[in-house]
């Protein structure tokens, strides 16, 4: 057995009996049992990582407020954490051979701080031949504190994989506290108006979200059934409010007026515009139409019998509301949030934010709304949100390893990048499904997952003329605009491993219970995406021969010949928009992609600062068919973005 550097066996977690009472994750330390038998989940006495003071502080405040007062001290909480041995081809070239799970499993198991709560990852033997050569055991989830977890990735010596559960989310992350102040009045005068919205005809529109911003924190709301909302900001006046927004649920565009006269002393009546009153959705719903997204993709330029036919495709997120009748013909999916006690209930969706993306992808084709990109196509749902984690994210695309789908839609994010999940979405690949991820809505660098080299990036852009200019998609706007009024949206992610761009602002699609929403983000960008994908797929002649089979290189070629469709948009520069829009008619075969062979070219020798046409030539001779994947070459010594793997900071 190779040895490690101290001497020692190479993997001491796999006798948890030999050496687990003194030092591994099975037993406890010689040094902590000395700190006595009442020593648990809630004990601080130990510094942790980046918290060296908290040593220092012992008892906390807490707990001698707990003391005196009685109740129960607030402090942290166990969290879970995925635990997985590392993939063989990470440890190869350093001499070590890879971790048992089961041994793994067994030591946790005896020690008493850590609860082994799941088990995620390869199922059956479909899951298993998606390892290849890599090897997967599947992913442990725990519920530890993060000492123990730090302890045990110090005892898995690089062979392990500890890393936190985290919380995964389909917007930018929520406002959290930046430094100690005392700038947020908290009594004195406030300033209060009642907003009223009104709808179509003058009837008052319920649940829509009302938000004020003034000089400090907004206030917000959702009006009652009188379409109704009270709002009061301490410390403000009618001439410090900044801006009004107005989000309703379905059914109408939003509103936005910056610098607002708004009176406290009478309500304040807010007009919406129906979707219908716009003039590109005229009629609209009771009329068939097609989105401008699709459009600009020219998707309503394919033959009528190109609707995705024999292609599954799963969309992982809030779920998907069949009650509506664009969604209605969907029957397959798990709810993974809920697996042990519910898991049919992915039909229910809570959010809107899934039903939103299945539409775009796979709305059926009626004589009424908006027509999904691969209507016949065969749609999975997977459940994760609210209260998605990366182990569930894992689940999901087990889920779909088993389920053989094609193409994964994922309009989400973490806050941090997972090895685990990536391990994963290299398993998910080799099995021949392509995943499509968002960038992300941050404005900063792209976001994990769509950072990972294995997927396609989606950023979005907007156009001119689709929304009011008194709605909130207006905020969207950029100077980049070009001369067909295509602009990169402003809240959209950007950098080296975007791929393309796809519509994501104003986009119309389905929203419970069997209504209609017109939103924004990378979100709304990505299912434009996923369904052109599904439509390659079937359609594309490439596809149906060798290509058909599901592999690694199949997947990796469907990423290419997406990318070599697009058309450069927007004035931005290429980290904003990747390659730029993708045209369905090039993208399924139909037409050859010259007149974008030096725009594919141009957009890599910009982003590498070489020759587009050195480039281009490079891609005439082949050698970005498969040879050189696209979004390798980015991770080339002296490229000035950095390696691709050089993950960006997340929380979207």
């Amino acid at each position: 057995m190779p040895k490690n550097p101290d001497g020692g066996p190479v993997n001491p977690l796999d006798n948890p009996a030999d050496g687990a009472a003194d030092s591994g994750p099975g037993g406890v330390a010689a040094s902590e049992r000395s700190r006595g038998p009442n020593r648990g989940q809630n004990d601080t006495s130990r510094p942790q990582q980046g918290n060296a003071n908290r040593a220092s502080f012992s008892p906390t405040a807490s707990d001698t407020a707990a003391d005196t007062r009685g109740g129960r001290a607030v402090s942290e909480r166990k969290k879970q954490f995925l635990i997985a041995p590392r993939h063989h081809d990470t440890l190869a070239p350093l001499g070590l051979s890879p971790l048992s799970l089961q041994s793994v499993e067994q030591a946790l198991r005896t020690n008493p701080e850590i609860e082994i709560v799941d088990t995620v990852g390869p199922r059956n033997t479909v899951g298993m031949m998606a390892d290849g050569m890599g090897g997967g055991q599947g992913v442990l989830v725990a519920r530890m504190t993060e000492q123990r977890a730090g302890d045990l990735h110090l005892q898995g010596q690089g062979r392990l994989v500890v890393e936190r559960d985290q919380y995964l989310g389909m917007m930018d992350p929520q406002l959290q506290p930046s430094f100690v102040s005392s700038v947020i009045p908290h009594s004195g005068p406030a300033f209060t108006a009642v907003i009223t919205v009104l709808g179509k005809d003058g009837a008052p529109v319920a649940d829509a979200e009302v938000s004020l911003f003034g000089s400090m924190l907004p206030a917000t709301a959702v009006t009652d059934a009188g379409g109704q909302v009270t709002l009061s900001l301490f410390g403000e006046s009618a001439g410090s409010i900044r801006s009004l927004y107005v989000k309703p649920k379905a059914d109408y565009w939003s509103f936005y007026q910056r610098d607002p006269d708004v009176s406290p002393d009478e309500p304040n009546v807010v007009g919406l515009r129906a979707l219908s009153d716009w003039p590109s959705l005229a009629g609209f719903p009771r009329q068939k139409t097609v989105g401008w997204g699709q459009k600009a993709m020219r998707m309503d330029q394919l033959p009528p019998t190109y609707r995705g036919q024999g292609i599954k495709i799963a969309v992982i997120d809030s779920g998907a509301a069949t009650t509506h009748e664009s969604l209605n013909r969907i029957h397959a999916g798990v709810d993974i949030v809920n697996k042990k006690n519910s898991p049919d209930t992915w039909n229910e969706d809570t959010l809107g934010h899934g039903s939103h993306c299945a539409g775009v992808i796979g709305g059926a084709d009626l004589a009424f709304g908006i027509r999904g990109f691969a209507p016949d196509a065969e749609l999975h749902i997977c459940k994760l949100f609210p209260g998605g984690q990366v182990s569930q994210l894992i689940d999901a695309l087990e889920y779909c390893i088993e389920k053989q789908i094609d193409v994964v839609n994922l309009s989400l994010g973490g806050a941090e990048p997972s090895e685990a999940l990536e391990q994963q979405i290299q398993r998910a690949r080799r099995a021949g499904i392509a995943c499509i991820v968002a960038a992300g809505n941050s404005g900063g660098p792209v976001q994990y997952p769509a950072s990972s080299p294995n997927v396609l990036a989606v950023s979005a852009i907007g156009k001119l003329d689709e929304f009011p200019p008194d709605s909130y998609h207006a905020q969207t706007l950029t100077q980049n605009v070009d001369a067909n009024g295509y602009f990169s949206a402003s809240f959209s992610c950007y950098g080296p491993q975007v791929g393309v761009c796809g519509p994501g602002v104003a986009i119309t699609s389905s929203v419970p219970p069997n209504n209609y929403a017109a939103w924004d983000g990378t979100s709304m960008a990505a299912p434009h995406i996923t369904g052109l994908a599904a439509l390659v797929l079937a359609h594309h002649p490439e596809f149906q021969g060798a290509l058909r089979l599901r592999s690694a290189e199949r997947v990796e070629r469907l990423f290419q010949v997406i990318k070599m469709s697009a058309r450069r948009v927007s004035l931005g520069e290429p980290g904003r928009v990747g390659l730029g829009l993708p045209d369905a008619v090039v993208a399924v075969g139909l037409q050859p992609a010259l007149s974008t062979q030096s725009t594919f070219g141009s957009a890599i020798g910009s982003l590498m600062g070489q020759s587009g046409q050195a480039i281009g030539g490079m891609q005439g001779n082949g050698m970005l068919g498969g040879v050189l994947p696209v979004q390798h070459m980015f991770g080339m010594p002296g490229n000035p973005f950095g390696n691709m793997q050089g993950y960006g900071r997340m929380g979207w």
